[in-house]
């Protein structure tokens, strides 16, 4: 265990596993806060969807030799966010068809144009990097996790501002409208703020497992809480100690970032679902 924390004290004197830590922490912060209310209004499955979509357009910089691909990547899955949104309220498409189409067009395009126009010599090395995350987290620059931290403070400025409007449509979106709450435009908010969180996760997790960083939080808290403050503080909590956790251990194991970190949030849903069929048996 000693030599465990000594290690880990030499590798937090390198600059790219501080960077790796901050973006982590701010990435699964980000993710949890959205994750209730994507999870609640049975809207999980948009972050799966927009990953697929960012993989496509990162695959599409790569190509373009674009070295800052991020703002790239962000541009094209906010535009893509907001087209699923219009689009899943015309009657023709309907909101699951239209994510379906665009993800799995996206994944596909994508990976014929790293096959195409491959950019290094190594395309499963590339492909499982951009799918997966692999150690992509730990090459980021300092221009990528000022970014990554600009855009935390909006999405978590976002969420504190509007808390009341988004709880509102979160549980009764019907009722928001009747009082006079514009819920499109904060849909739209919601839409705008997943696909950024989306952008700066595919560094952490990979565009595949990004869903989990959304989802399982949410999930585990709600196995044991069932007020929403309660609920989104402990998904936030959660998050960011799964999230350390992984990196910490993949970085001193070797092992792959992002599978840890989902590992990690596999492990903790499994320990709170069963404190909360405790908690219920107690009180019965």
């Amino acid at each position: 265990m000693a030599e465990s924390f000594k290690l880990l004290a030499e590798y937090l004197k390198l600059p790219f596993v501080r960077y790796a830590l901050i973006v982590g922490v701010l990435v699964a912060l980000c993710s949890a806060l959205l994750g209730v209310t994507l999870v609640l209004k049975r809207f999980s499955f948009i972050g799966d969807g927009l990953s697929h979509v960012a993989f496509g357009a990162m695959a599409l910089a790569s190509v373009l030799n674009i070295m800052n691909e991020m703002p790239v990547v962000l541009i094209f899955t906010i535009i893509t966010a907001v087209l699923l949104l219009k689009t899943g309220q015309m009657a023709k498409i309907k909101g699951d068809a239209a994510l379906a189409m665009i993800s799995v067009g996206s994944l596909a395009i994508g990976y014929l144009l790293l096959n195409i126009f491959p950019p290094s010599g190594n395309l499963t090395a590339d492909v499982c990097k951009t799918l997966f995350g692999s150690d992509s987290i730990l090459t980021l620059k300092a221009t990528e996790v000022w970014l990554s931290i600009a855009l935390a403070i909006i999405v978590v400025g976002i969420f504190v501002f509007f808390y009341n409007k988004i709880f509102a449509i979160t549980f009764d979106e019907s009722f928001s409208k009747a009082t006079g709450t514009r819920a499109g435009i904060y849909n739209l908010v919601i839409a705008v703020v997943i696909a950024v969180v989306i952008v700066i996760s595919m560094k952490l997790v990979g565009s595949l497992l990004i869903s989990a960083l959304v989802i399982f939080p949410a999930l585990s808290a709600m196995r044991v809480f069932k007020n929403f403050k309660a609920v989104t503080i402990c998904a936030a909590v959660l998050s960011v100690v799964c999230t350390l956790t992984g990196i910490i251990t993949s970085i001193l194991v070797n092992l792959p970032i992002g599978s840890t970190i989902v590992a990690a949030d596999i492990v903790a849903f499994l320990g709170f679902t069963l404190a909360g069929l405790i908690k219920r048996s107690v009180s019965k």
